[in-house]
């Protein structure tokens, strides 16, 4: 689990984030959403600690990470496996060579553990004899299960997921929010997705807090979130023509 109070963040004199306050529980898919420039991106930059808070606290279990000097947090970094907006896999490097990174970088196996490793991963990502391609060589959708399979190498704790469905088409994004899940329920890590796709908030939303100028404004899960109250959440949800429709026969 991962909990947050009260945090408050800053950059050069404008706030950005105002008191948030939130529980991600572990074996669920903790969903943050809300508009581009509202906040989410800040508050998921924060939680790994590549953004320092202004004041408030991030507590990892019994841990609290924000009190933490950077060295200190070490330990839970490598716990934490990230899966970027972009990919962000490395061109120059195969399919096998992306999701070993991690493990030449923070563990001790030997090679041959690492390879069984990276061949375990690929294979729970439903990706075959592709160890030796590069990243210029498969579809977006293989990369972003690439880059799923390098997340969770390590056999993290916790997984954060930035707008994992960016660039990709619906079909594929059903893919991706489903093997999430499955990886979540699978190894009971407390998955973080930051996302404004109202068809993964649908699909997968078992906790969800919404953003807006910075604020949470309403918390709930997928069945929750199409009676809300909230009006800025409802204009929100309610933006496309597909969420208007499902509105008027709730």
């Amino acid at each position: 689990m991962i909990e947050i109070k009260n945090v408050n963040k800053s950059f050069n004199g404008k706030q950005i984030l105002f008191d948030v306050s939130a529980k991600f529980e572990a074996g669920q898919t903790n969903l943050i959403i809300g508009q581009s420039g509202h906040g989410k991106t800040v508050l998921l930059k924060s939680l790994v600690g590549l953004h320092a808070i202004d004041s408030g606290q991030i507590i990892y279990g019994d841990q609290v990470f924000s009190d933490m000097s950077f060295l200190s947090q070490k330990q839970i970094r490598q716990e934490i496996g990230m899966l970027f907006q972009g990919s962000a896999l490395f061109d120059s490097l195969t399919v096998e060579e992306n999701v070993r990174f991690p493990l030449d970088m923070f563990s001790t196996k030997s090679a041959e553990e690492k390879l069984d490793r990276v061949n375990f991963c690929l294979k729970r990502v439903d990706l075959n004899n592709v160890n030796h391609l590069y990243p210029s060589e498969i579809s977006g959708g293989m990369q972003k299960r690439v880059a799923i399979a390098r997340a969770i190498a390590l056999n993290p704790k916790y997984l954060f997921c930035d707008e994992p469905n960016s660039g990709l088409d619906p079909k594929t994004s059903i893919v991706i929010d489903n093997l999430i899940y499955e990886i979540t329920k699978e190894y009971g890590i407390t998955t973080i997705i930051n996302t404004h796709d109202m068809n993964s908030v649908m699909g997968i939303g078992e906790k969800i807090i919404y953003i807006h100028s910075g604020r949470k404004l309403w918390e709930g899960n997928k069945e929750d979130i199409l009676t809300a109250k909230e009006e800025q959440l409802n204009d929100f949800v309610f933006a496309s023509e597909l969420f208007k429709r499902i509105k008027e026969r709730v």
